[in-house]
This record gives C-alpha cells, structure tokens and sequence, in this order.
C-alpha cells in the first residue's frame, strides 16, 4: 500500500524492519527482562530448545539512531517508498543470552531444560548491507554491553522493592 500511495501523494517512506529490540523499558514478557527477573530472584529459568538458536539482538539506542537516520534521509529520498533492516549485526545464541544475563547479575542462571516451542523460529539475522550504505547506520552497542546496562537498569528500578 505504501508503494502505491507514495508516488501518488509525492511521499517519501522508509519502512524499517527492527530485529529482537532490547534494553531499558523492554517489555517484561520478553526474554531478557524475564530471564533477568528470574535469574535476580534466584528462580530458574525455562530454555526452550538446545540453546543453539540465535537472534539479532538490537540496543535500543542503536535503533533510535535508525530510526533518526531514516527521518534524515527521506527529507532528500526520491520519491516512494524504501525497506531497511535495523539490527544488531551479530546473531546471539540462546545460551550465550542467558549466560551474559548470568554475568552481568553476578549470578548462575539455573536453567531447566525444555524442547522447541512449536513455530518458534531457529534463527533470525538482519543484513544491514543497504542501511548502512544508504542511511549510514551502524550498530554501536556490543551485545554484552547492552546486556550489562538493561542490567543496571533493571536494578534500579527494583532496588525498592
């Protein structure tokens, strides 16, 4: 629909796709927040799965820097409408998550062991070839850097409680 309506109303779109977006304000129900809630607790945590199956991971700073960049560059983009891929560039295994989680919590995870959910996918990976050429994007945040100020800010919040 973008497509058809761009050149008819002078538009210039950028459609982005954000891949497993993480950090501060996360919403609990997600993986990290939920493992890292867990895992603080001293609780276990369920990894679905052999922990081989990866995601990429995106610090939600280096997505508002995406995002910024793309507002950028429709103000000079031929008219119509454009996709791009905002992630991380490195695909994290599930243990590698849990065990970074671990670390910056100074904590052994406690992990149960449980088979694949059904239509869970084994892999995600953005080529962000054409976002950085185009709008200059490249991410800023190491995975484990991220993790340690989701951290940080998950204490935070509930050193209150």
């Amino acid at each position: 629909m973008l497509e058809a309506l761009a050149p008819h109303w002078g538009l210039r779109i950028a459609s982005l796709r954000f891949f497993t977006v993480y950090g501060p304000r996360q919403r609990p129900d997600l993986a990290i927040h939920s493992f890292t809630r867990r895992i603080a607790a001293g609780e276990p945590i369920t990894m679905f799965g052999t922990g081989s199956e990866g995601r990429d991971y995106t610090y939600i700073e280096d997505i508002v820097s995406g995002v910024v960049a793309a507002l950028d560059w429709t103000a000079t983009a031929p008219v119509g409408m454009d996709i791009f891929n905002l992630g991380g560039n490195e695909v994290i295994e599930l243990r590698r998550m849990i065990a970074e989680i671990g670390a910056a919590l100074g904590m052994e995870p406690r992990v149960e062991r449980a088979g694949r959910q059904p239509g869970d996918v084994l892999l995600t990976s953005a080529d962000i070839t054409k976002s950085g050429r185009v709008l200059g994007y490249a991410p800023r945040t190491p995975f484990p850097e991220g993790i340690r100020r989701f951290v940080a800010w998950y204490r935070e919040q509930h050193a209150h409680q």
